[in-house]
């Protein structure tokens, strides 16, 4: 990692701590303030989990695919989510999937999301990964495919039932299980550690397949197994706060804008930094500042999805 790159995330990684120290320390006053640094803690954790897990997966998404368009949730990894916990609330009913022990729940889910979307994905992206507009086509009808097939399941429950798949189907920064973030915390930091050692592989597997494979990388193994570790890290931010579709692709450019450089080892803590600061900063903003007058997802989405068309007006795919 050179110099600048240091620098860079030496700085942003100050800019998070301060936005934390605000955030957990503004208006605290008489009271309870073990109860209030507590409730403030454990939501900061959230967010910094759920961002980490977004802005890395994003990252090693766009290095298997070898543009800088896709991301998984427009490839249908949200909505593969989606689809899973409206199956188990048609099957189980809403009581039975609340009665579910949390824990075991969540890794049995993270297990069934990352056979699928690696059986799925993974057969799209090692047979078409040079025809990008092919893998956008398919990736997009992929995602209506699997919301349809949820919608479908949704008309046939009852009114209590389908409130349970609403609950999961939108994003909300300000409904975080508590239960779950123990293991969502442990799982991501696993994932991103795995990630983290792969950052020299994961260079020369952004070159593409021929030159990856000229230089005796086993791409293929290579390809599934980094699919496997997007697969845990959606499932783990989506499990947190529900889909956010192009939270990602906004926090990925902002990595590769403020690093200037293709090594990993730079851009995996850039985008965890960006995506921790922007959740962070955004949820101060529009919680403690005002007061939940619009909401961050909405936010999110729409500038995502305007830099999405940007980066498809300008060519910018790779």
């Amino acid at each position: 990692m050179d110099r600048r790159s240091g620098l860079m995330l030496g700085a942003m990684a100050l800019l998070l701590a301060g936005l934390s120290a605000v955030w957990m320390l503004q208006g605290i006053g008489g009271g309870n303030r073990g109860f209030i640094l507590g409730l403030r803690g454990t939501k900061l954790a959230a967010l910094v989990t759920v961002a980490t897990a977004i802005g890395v997966a994003t990252i090693l998404f766009q290095t298997v695919a070898s543009n800088r368009v896709l991301t998984p949730s427009i490839m249908g990894f949200d909505a593969l989510y989606v689809l899973l916990q409206t199956g188990l609330v048609v099957v189980l009913g809403g009581a039975g999937l609340a009665g579910l022990p949390p824990g075991p729940k969540f890794l049995s889910e993270i297990a069934v999301m990352t056979v699928l979307a690696s059986l799925l994905f993974g057969t799209l992206l090692l047979r078409g990964a040079r025809d990008v507009p092919r893998m956008i086509l398919t990736g997009v009808i992929l995602g209506v495919l699997f919301r349809s097939l949820s919608g479908f399941l949704g008309r046939i429950l009852d009114p209590n039932e389908f409130a349970v798949v609403q609950s999961v189907s939108f994003a909300s920064f300000n409904r975080v299980d508590a239960t779950l973030l123990p293991w969502a915390a442990a799982i991501t930091a696993a994932a991103v550690l795995a990630a983290w050692r792969l950052s020299a592989r994961l260079d020369v597997l952004a070159l593409g397949r021929d030159p990856a494979v000229s230089l005796g990388l086993a791409h293929r193994g290579m390809v599934l197994g980094v699919l496997g570790l997007v697969a845990v890290l959606v499932s783990v931010s989506t499990a947190l706060v529900g889909p956010v579709p192009f939270f990602g692709l906004i926090v990925a450019g902002l990595a590769h804008g403020l690093m200037r450089s293709a090594r990993h080892a730079a851009l995996l803590p850039a985008a965890a930094l960006s995506a921790a600061i922007l959740l962070v900063g955004g949820q101060w903003l529009f919680e403690r500042q005002l007061g939940q007058a619009a909401t961050l997802s909405v936010v999110v989405e729409f500038a995502g999805g305007l830099f999405f068309l940007y980066l498809l007006l300008k060519g910018r795919i790779r």
